[in-house]
C-alpha cells in the first residue's frame, strides 16, 4: 500500500523540479542558448555521492575520499573518483532535465582493501539520460524509474 504512494511522490519530484525551471526561464524571456539557463544549477559544483540504487552510501574507513562528481562547464568534461580510482568523460546537457555522460574512462589502480563498488557507481554514467535538481540535491535518472544515485552538493571554504 505505501510503495504505490512513494512512486507518485518520487514522479511528482522529478516532474515538478523540470517543470519548474522551464517554467521561470520561459517566463523570464530567456534569450541563451538552448538549455544552458536550465542547467547552470548543475555546473561547476562538487556532487558527493549519497545513495545508490536506493542504498545509503557511507565511506569506508581506509578509503581515500567519498565518491563524487562534478561537471565541468567550461569544457563539458566530467570528472570524478569512484572510491578507488578517478573517472574522466564528457557530458552533454539539453533542455528538459536531459544529460547524456560518454567517452567514460578510468584510472586502473587496485584497491583490495577497501570495500567499495565502484562498477554500480560507473554504471550510473552509463545509463543516466536525465537529472532531477532540487536546491544542494540531485538526481541522476533513467527513464522514469526511481533514481540511479542521489547526489548532495558540497561548498568549499
Amino acid at each position: 500500500m505505501k510503495a504505490p504512494l512513494i512512486i507518485a511522490i518520487i514522479a511528482l519530484v522529478i516532474f515538478s523540479s523540470c517543470g519548474s525551471s522551464r517554467k521561470a526561464n520561459q517566463e523570464n524571456n530567456d534569450s541563451s542558448p538552448l538549455g544552458q539557463k536550465d542547467n547552470e544549477g548543475i555546473v561547476n559544483k562538487y556532487w558527493k555521492l549519497v545513495t545508490l540504487e536506493g542504498q545509503n552510501i557511507t565511506m569506508a574507513a581506509n578509503q581515500e575520499r567519498e565518491s563524487y562528481f562534478m561537471l565541468k562547464a567550461d569544457s563539458n568534461r566530467v570528472t570524478g573518483f569512484a572510491g578507488c580510482n578517478n573517472f574522466t568523460g564528457t557530458y552533454t546537457l539539453e533542455t528538459g532535465c536531459r544529460i547524456r555522460f560518454s567517452q567514460m574512462a578510468t584510472t586502473m589502480k587496485a584497491c583490495p582493501d577497501v570495500d567499495v563498488n565502484e562498477g554500480e557507481f560507473l554504471k550510473v554514467f552509463e545509463l543516466a539520460d536525465n537529472y532531477t535538481l532540487n536546491a544542494d540535491t540531485l538526481s541522476l535518472n533513467v527513464g522514469r524509474r526511481a533514481p540511479l544515485a542521489v547526489f548532495h552538493a558540497v561548498y568549499f571554504k
